[in-house]
């Protein structure tokens, strides 16, 4: 069994947000700190990084927030994008305020261009964020499609052939499922994740997407009631479930 980390718990807030070392020494002094219940002050002291020791503390009567390493699953809605270097309404900050001075920083697990809703992972492990966006991974992403004009009938053929190119590139792409669900609509899980892809594809057809949203990553589905903008800490079970669905997205089912 691995040994869990330790870390001075000053330091620990400092890093989750809630305040530079000097504060956070101040408001242990003041009885916002708890532990089990009872009232904490000595914040010099080393703590084990473990969610058991977390979920005894509290701050200001309320849970303490996710450790580093967290992962968390945002409905993400229309309108903002994923880029700390954008401009505009991003979804950080849509995040708790005292979230925006986490370190390491909260990055989102690849992209959704501002104009696509749907599943958004956002975590501060590196080690999870390169094992998803990994092109090596083949991680399949389901999406909802809302068109422009009607599907012409061949579209699932040739998305899944594995031979259509993208205007631009000099390489096909890998095979992609596609799922009629009305004249105008189309359920599409692909492996890859280039630029604009699923717009560009049926671009390529002729056609134009006037909405899009994720719908699902690996075996990980967006609740139904995960409201736009809110958002859900993945559990250790439901990462492993992100990670899933590495083989080929026409051998099963990985909606």
């Amino acid at each position: 069994m691995s040994k869990i980390p330790t870390m001075r718990l000053d330091r620990l807030l400092n890093n989750l947000g809630y305040g530079s070392r000097r504060e956070i020494h101040i408001m242990a002094r003041n009885g916002r700190l708890k532990l089990d219940g009872g009232i904490l002050q000595d914040v010099e002291q080393r703590v084990p990084l473990s969610a058991e020791f977390a979920a005894r503390l509290t701050f200001n009567g309320e849970p303490l927030d996710p450790l580093p390493g967290v992962v968390v699953m945002m409905n993400k809605p229309l309108g903002v994008t994923c880029s700390h270097k954008d401009k505009g309404p991003l979804v950080f900050h849509l995040l708790p305020d005292r979230w925006q001075f986490r370190e390491p920083k909260i990055s989102a697990v690849g992209r959704l261009d501002k104009d696509t809703s749907g599943l958004l992972l956002m975590t501060d492990d590196g080690a999870f964020l390169h094992q998803v966006i990994s092109p090596k991974r083949h991680i399949p992403k389901r999406y909802l499609a809302t068109l422009d004009r009607p599907l012409r009938g061949n579209e699932a053929e040739v998305f899944a052939s594995g031979t259509l190119m993208l205007d631009g590139e000099d390489k096909p792409l890998l095979p992609a499922r596609l799922e009629v669900l009305a004249s105008h609509e189309a359920a599409i899980t692909i492996t890859e994740g280039r630029y604009h892809q699923v717009r560009r594809m049926f671009a390529a057809m002729g056609n134009h997407v006037v909405a899009l949203h994720r719908a699902a990553m690996g075996g990980l589905a967006l609740p139904d009631d995960l409201a736009p903008g809110e958002i859900q800490v993945l559990s250790d079970a439901e990462r492993f479930i992100v990670m899933r669905g590495e083989h080929d997205v026409l051998g099963g089912d990985q909606a």
